[in-house]
C-alpha cells in the first residue's frame, strides 16, 4: 500500500477568525502526526489487509471525533458561545475522512475491511 498524505484544506483555515493562527498551527501539527502514524502503521503491517485495518481504525476515530465536535457546536451555541473552532475541527475531521477515501485504491480496501468487520461482529447485511 502506498504512503498516505493528508492536509488541512485552505477553506478550513480561512474560516478561522483573524486570531486563529494558533488553531491553524495546531490543526497542521495534528494532521502531520496522524499522517505519520498512519504511514508507520502501513509500513509495519504484514499485509495490505492489515494496513487497511489500521486505516479503518483511524477512520473510526475520526468519525468519533467528528461526532464529538458536532455535539460541541450545539452545546456552545446553547451557552451563547461561538462554535467557530469546534466547527473548524469538525470540518477537518470530515475532510480527513474524505481524503482517506479519495486516496488511490484505498476506498475499495476500506469498504472491504468495514464489511468484514460487520460480518465478524455478527451483523449480516440484509437481515
Amino acid at each position: 500500500m502506498e504512503q498516505i498524505t493528508l492536509s488541512v484544506p485552505d477553506p478550513i483555515v480561512e474560516s478561522l477568525p483573524a486570531d486563529g493562527e494558533d488553531a491553524a498551527r495546531d490543526m497542521r501539527e495534528a494532521v502531520d502526526g496522524w499522517e505519520r502514524r498512519l504511514n508507520r502503521a502501513i509500513e509495519d503491517a504484514e499485509s495490505d489487509d492489515d494496513a487497511a485495518g489500521a486505516v479503518v481504525d483511524v477512520l473510526e476515530r475520526f468519525e468519533e471525533r467528528w461526532e464529538q465536535y458536532d455535539d460541541f457546536v450545539a452545546e456552545l451555541r446553547a451557552w451563547g458561545q461561538s462554535p467557530i473552532y469546534a466547527m473548524a475541527w469538525r470540518d477537518l475531521m470530515a475532510s480527513l475522512l474524505r481524503q482517506l477515501y479519495d486516496h488511490e485504491d484505498l476506498s475499495e480496501r476500506i469498504d472491504r475491511e468495514r464489511h468484514a468487520r460487520m460480518v465478524s461482529d455478527g451483523i449480516r447485511p440484509g437481515r
